[in-house]
């Protein structure tokens, strides 16, 4: 898993985070949230500023931090839920200026008294509101503190801003040479994070919009509004290049009480035809975000699971597949649904790597490392759903030192079918004694097996060790690495206010790609000719630093780029379809069939967050 939900500005819990008393911050000293505002008697006239003049033409309020007196608008949604409660209001009498929203959040505390389509007049406190500040979010502005009159009910609302690929800009991002784009001018016509914000707190609309990411636990899913973005063949939206993050994606959430509407359930490439429409806001986990008030009708377009084609006989079949924290207290209904994954959707492979499971007590963190349970009840499962019994092997983490989630001791583990092909068993590999290579040619050998990969470098701290495998396949020898990379935690977001953001964890990554190269390259020194699988999550894209190292001197083949580009990905994040897991092969694996098998990440309804692949070869 690339990155750890937190609470989010939704459905969950809504808990507020940063808000920077002025627009400056120098001191960063975070301002006091009170729980509730107490009532304050409203203004009864209209005062001199306006919401465009609250907004200013930057990010940031040229006004933050300073007091307004009677500002008008109309009510254009209300936010009952969470903590994160308040209202949005927007001027009906714009100004000529393109780069001046019309629209802003007040944010009361407590559930709202007004209504939408009440005409209002606001007294409050200007304020940046930053969801992830330290994370390099940019920030919503505010009105705080707020006190509120309602001159008259049942206005009506100003006309919705359409967004679509006519006005949203293919670049997506200002450029900067200070690093922040805060205190740039916004310019809407030509950068698409220019044109979100000068849209922040407005009303506006998405017609007829196809669905790139699927609906999550917590009511949220992405549309694409421009048709222009790069089209995956099952109708994502897919991530290419750091430069090109697809500026049409906008994630969808809802204002309407579930007892009135329920959120549709959609996968990508579903649709949510007509008009979808409400204000426009800003959080760290979705970016720009249509907070809606009216939700289009889903069209479901009825996507499949794929089913990989059958392997010959003679081909060795060898799979990947990130199972998502599988620890033993996770319904059955989980364990059933991934092994449905793996005898229907896979084809019961002759070898699978899994990563991300946890200890025979899961998350709970208790100094237990073992996985045995977690793996026996996988098998079991995986025999339940008509698969054969398969072996497995592993070497336990040291506790608490590789990562994920605490307590879990995530680990990978081979999985393999003893009638399709054996395991060379050397003794000697522990948590952190490091493989090595031995002999040369065909007597080439591990020195233990399983094993680890320089366990004890520095490069993985707080991360999985590569677990790697000598198997037997029909008198030929294969070396199998399972792979899972260090995390996207504490990277910046793509629609960070630093451009370029910064991917700080990709740092570590490039460090892990030059031990298992370097290790590759000892191998193929011995052996030329040694045939070497290496496979997993590497949490990083194909275009990535870490991927080009790993790929150094022509050692490895990153097979997804032989692909056709609208099938490379096997992940879906804020609406990207892109590519985390990958197989790779040495050069004498010349003959390999590879498969990316999309039967999760682009479901509403998931076994795991990865799609499995498989490779077909030939030794």
């Amino acid at each position: 898993m690339p990155h750890t939900p937190s609470p989010r500005r939704s459905r969950r819990s809504l808990l507020r985070a940063a808000v920077l008393p002025s627009a400056v911050a120098a001191s960063l000293v975070l301002a006091p949230l009170p729980a509730a505002f107490a009532a304050v008697a409203g203004p009864t006239a209209p005062g001199t500023v306006r919401i465009h003049d609250i907004q200013g033409t930057t990010r940031v309020s040229p006004l933050a931090g300073q007091s307004v007196e009677g500002v008008p608008g109309i009510v254009i949604g209300v936010r009952t839920y969470g903590s994160s409660k308040g209202f949005w209001f927007q001027d009906p009498n714009p100004d000529a200026d393109p780069a001046t929203s019309e629209g802003v959040f007040v944010y009361t505390g407590s559930t709202p008294t007004v209504a939408v389509g009440d005409s209002v007049l606001v007294s409050a406190k200007v304020s940046e509101y930053y969801p992830d500040f330290a994370g390099g979010s940019q920030s919503v502005t505010e009105l705080s503190k707020p006190a509120v009159t309602v001159l008259s009910s049942g206005n009506a609302l100003p006309a919705a801003v359409v967004i679509s690929g006519r006005n949203v800009p293919g670049h997506y991002a200002p450029p900067t040479t200070t690093g922040s784009i805060d205190a740039l001018t916004l310019q809407p016509e030509k950068y698409a994070l220019d044109f979100y914000e000068s849209l922040e707190g407005m009303r506006v609309e998405v017609d007829n919009t196809r669905v790139v990411g699927p609906t999550d636990a917590y009511s949220e899913l992405w549309v694409e509004a421009d048709k222009g973005d790069q089209k995956s063949k099952r109708g994502g939206a897919l991530y290419e290049d750091y430069r090109e993050p697809n500026s049409g994606r906008v994630q969808i959430q809802s204002l309407i009480p579930l007892a009135q509407q329920a959120f549709p359930k959609a996968n990508v490439g579903d649709e949510l035809t007509g008009a979808t429409v409400g204000p426009l806001d800003y959080n760290q986990y979705g970016g720009y975000t249509l907070v809606a008030t009216q939700l289009g009708a889903l069209q479901d377009n009825h996507l499949q699971r794929e089913v990989t084609p059958q392997a010959s006989d003679r081909e060795a079949t060898i799979a990947t597949y990130n199972v998502e924290n599988l620890a033993p207290t996770d319904p059955d209904s989980k364990y059933a649904g991934l092994a449905q994954g793996v005898v229907t959707n896979l084809r019961s492979p002759d070898v699978v790597t899994l990563e991300e499971i946890q200890d025979n007590s899961g998350a709970t963190n208790n100094g237990v490392v073992d996985a045995s349970a977690t793996v026996a009840k996988f098998i079991a499962a995986i025999k339940a759903a008509g698969g054969p019994t398969y072996d497995w092997r592993s070497i336990n983490p040291v506790d608490g030192k590789d990562g994920g989630q605490p307590g879990g001791n995530i680990r990978q583990v081979f999985l393999f079918n003893p009638q399709r092909i054996s395991f060379t068993d050397i003794p000697g590999g522990d948590s952190t004694t490091a493989v090595d290579v031995t002999g040369t040619g065909e007597a080439t050998a591990l020195t233990a097996s399983p094993g680890r990969i320089d366990p004890t470098n520095p490069a993985w701290n707080a991360s999985r060790k590569p677990l790697v495998g000598q198997f037997s396949f029909r008198g030929k020898t294969l070396f199998v690495i399972a792979n899972h990379f260090d995390a996207k935690l504490g990277d910046q977001g793509i629609d960070s206010r630093f451009q370029a953001p910064t991917r700080s964890s990709e740092v570590q990554r490039v460090q892990q790609a030059t031990v298992e190269q370097a290790f590759v390259a000892k191998l193929l020194a011995a052996d030329p000719q040694a045939q070497v699988v290496s496979l997993g999550d590497f949490n990083d894209y194909q275009f990535s630093p870490a991927l080009a190292t790993l790929t150094k001197d022509g050692v490895l083949r990153d097979l997804v780029n032989e692909l056709p580009e609208t099938e490379q990905y096997s992940y879906v994040y804020q609406g990207n379809s892109q590519v985390l897991d990958h197989i790779l092969v040495s050069p004498e694996v010349g003959s390999a069939k590879y498969d990316v098998v999309h039967i999760n990440s682009e479901f509403a309804v998931q076994s795991s967050d990865h799609d499995p692949q498989v490779v077909r070869i030939r030794p």
